[in-house]
């Protein structure tokens, strides 16, 4: 499997690193991410506004999260460097998973998150205060229901991966499963929306 080539850059509160890259000095939270495996080391827009957006939300510091499609598991590092107590890392493709449960050996985060190959029924029964999906609009769609499920009332969804043609579909799906838009990041082909379950 060939490496990805990228040296450090920083996103909002956030610098992302190369294993290999002396470590940074200066404020931003630190994210190490492996050269190989699953796609994503926070160039894409999404993973970008998702990095902003987890940033800004409030009183995050012991909140047990969910991140459902994790890939190399950004999200999910990013949110215990903000202070979450644990995050349950969920993909269902199990190279995603190496590549996430690598990216946590890197971040020294073994204790806090937990790579899991699977499907969002690997944590049914249990709930969340945050949920972090940066997924297909269709399995947004698909999934709704037990996304909602999975998160505790007064929780919140930060949900991304979303094609600006579909973000009406997202909005009115969540809305009906009595989701309160809190934000919406309009992006150049995606948006963001950060929901709070009711």
């Amino acid at each position: 499997m060939c490496g990805r080539i990228f040296t450090p850059f920083t996103v909002g509160r956030f610098i992302i690193v190369p294993e290999d890259a002396p470590p940074p000095g200066g404020p931003e939270l630190p994210l190490i991410m492996g050269k190989k495996g699953a796609f994503g080391s926070g160039e894409h827009e999404t993973t970008a506004s998702c990095l902003e957006e987890l940033a800004q939300i409030p009183d995050l510091a012991g909140m047990h999260a969910l991140d459902l499609g994790s890939g190399t598991g950004i999200l999910a590092i990013a949110a215990v460097r903000l202070g979450a107590a644990t995050v349950a890392a969920v993909d269902i493709d199990w190279r995603a998973a190496v590549s996430c449960a690598a990216n946590i050996r890197l971040n020294g985060l073994e204790e806090r998150i937990h790579s899991v190959c699977g499907e969002l029924a690997c944590v049914a029964g249990r709930q969340f205060d945050l949920l972090l999906a940066n997924i297909y609009a269709e399995i947004h769609l698909a999934l709704a229901p037990e996304m909602v499920q999975a998160v505790r009332p007064g929780g919140i969804l930060l949900l991304s991966g979303i094609p600006l043609q579909d973000k009406f579909d997202i909005q009115r799906r969540f809305g009906a499963l009595g989701c309160e838009q809190l934000n919406l990041r309009i992006m150049e082909d995606f948006v963001t929306l950060v929901l709070r379950k009711g």
